[in-house]
């Protein structure tokens, strides 16, 4: 009798247990490929509950890993003195998992227009709005059609890091705003005269085009895996997870994956660069 008493308790107790916590994860729509398709892997093989969103891009993501919300931020911009500043308390910890670059994307008829390169002081121009069409920038007489990335987002950042060293320095603008990747390969791709910053990768060469970069010195440099790799394309940026801490449990399983060798893989899949393609 006793017995079949603590056999039922037991099943009870199996029955009430807590369900698993769920990882949560939220941030840049860069990161996110990789990090979703290894949560779908981590979910098969591990059974883990985890949510991967992309609310607010990266700012989104480090603001709620700061507020205690999710466990791991997705980040495709270093964390800044502002970003710590806001959260004293929290000590946040950057994995990197990756590399990839901020490109300057156009439209069809933009590219065959001839536009196939721009200078900081033309992006300064257009971002300004001091150049308005695209015959002033070596294209054809068309009005210039400026998509911004929204600000916060870690392709803004790195945008503008890039035209005024630093984001406090980027001057107020009125363009209508795209959130992320996909959204800003949309938009551009679809309107004649478009203009956007977007991940590299995104750029396709289908819907959009990504134009290449005059240096200081003359020379032009075009978002390629090489240039990339060694940083001679100016807009390179690192892709992180970031962390309260060093990760532990599942964020900790999570972040591990993400850095093995089935992990990076991933990260290439989606047409990044893994750690071990980085030549610093």
């Amino acid at each position: 009798m006793k017995s079949r008493t603590l056999a039922f308790a037991l099943v009870l107790a199996v029955g009430l247990s807590a369900p698993a916590e769920t990882l949560k994860i939220n941030g840049s729509t860069t990161v996110n490929p990789p990090v979703a398709e290894a949560a779908e892997i981590l979910r098969a093989e591990r059974q883990l509950e985890i949510q991967v969103d992309t609310q607010g891009g990266s700012s989104g993501g480090i603001s709620m890993l700061g507020d205690g919300t999710v466990q791991i931020g997705m980040s495709s911009k270093p964390l800044s003195d502002d970003d710590r500043a806001r959260y004293p308390g929290v000590d946040f910890r950057e994995t990197q998992i990756g590399e990839d670059a901020v490109a300057m994307v156009v439209s069809r008829d933009v590219w065959e227009g001839g536009v196939r390169v721009l200078s900081r002081t033309q992006l300064r121009g257009i971002y300004e709005g001091r150049i308005t069409n695209w015959r002033d920038a070596g294209g054809a007489a068309q009005r210039i059609v400026f998509f911004n990335k929204e600000p916060g987002r870690g392709t803004w950042e790195v945008f503008v890091q890039w035209l005024y060293g630093s984001a406090k320095a980027a001057p107020q603008v009125s363009f209508p705003e795209v959130g992320g990747n996909e959204e800003a390969r949309s938009k551009v791709g679809s309107t004649r005269g478009a203009i956007s910053q977007l991940s590299a990768t995104w750029a396709d060469g289908v819907r959009v085009w990504a134009l290449g970069i005059r240096l200081e010195d003359g020379s032009m440099v075009e978002p390629t895996s090489e240039n990339i790799a060694t940083q001679r394309y100016p807009l390179s940026r690192p892709l992180y997870l970031l962390t309260r801490g060093a990760p532990v449990g599942a964020a900790a399983t999570l972040v591990d994956f993400m850095v093995s060798e089935r992990g990076q893989e991933l990260v290439k899949k989606h047409g990044y660069l893994g750690m071990k393609d980085l030549r610093k």
